[in-house]
């Protein structure tokens, strides 16, 4: 079954709804009570702009996946998470110590199998078609010169 994004958005949007406010009442709810007193007041602005950005983003992730593969979604969030890292690295200042080292170079090296395992299997596919095409040129060759043959028997035959 293949659906669209915005589809797929229709059907799983509230679900996603349901699983996610049963949780907020019962876990988050009483410690926003507890924390600002009886009346709690939600800020639209903060959850309507919320809202648009996990549409943007569940949006761009079903277009990702229906365009490549879930494989690939997995790949770019470790990319992702590659570039977090640097960031909080560089910029924030944040330790890294060896063993996070070790797991983002097995990380790394994960990618770099998946991007060559798909660039070998890219090749393979090129290769099988430029033969088919040339096997399929090479049958037309020999058809077009059996039917030459023919022509000039049958023109020797009438003279």
């Amino acid at each position: 079954m293949s659906l669209n994004p915005i589809t797929s958005l229709y059907y799983i949007a509230p679900c996603c709804l349901v699983f996610l406010t049963l949780p907020w009442y019962f876990v988050e709810l009483p410690r926003l009570r507890a924390a600002a007193g009886a009346a709690v007041r939600p800020d639209v602005f903060v959850f309507g702009t919320n809202s648009l950005c996990a549409f943007a983003l569940n949006l761009a992730v079903f277009l990702l996946v229906g365009k490549t593969s879930a494989l690939t979604m997995n790949v770019a969030g470790v990319v992702k998470d590659w570039l977090l890292i640097a960031f909080s690295w560089t910029v924030i200042k944040d330790t890294v110590t060896p063993v996070n080292l070790v797991g983002y170079g097995i990380a790394f090296l994960g990618v770099a199998y998946y991007n060559h395992a798909k660039l070998q299997g890219l090749k393979a596919r090129e290769a099988e078609r430029r033969a088919a095409s040339m096997a399929t040129a090479k049958d037309g060759d020999a058809e077009a010169g059996a039917r030459l043959l023919l022509e000039k028997d049958a023109g020797e035959q009438k003279n």
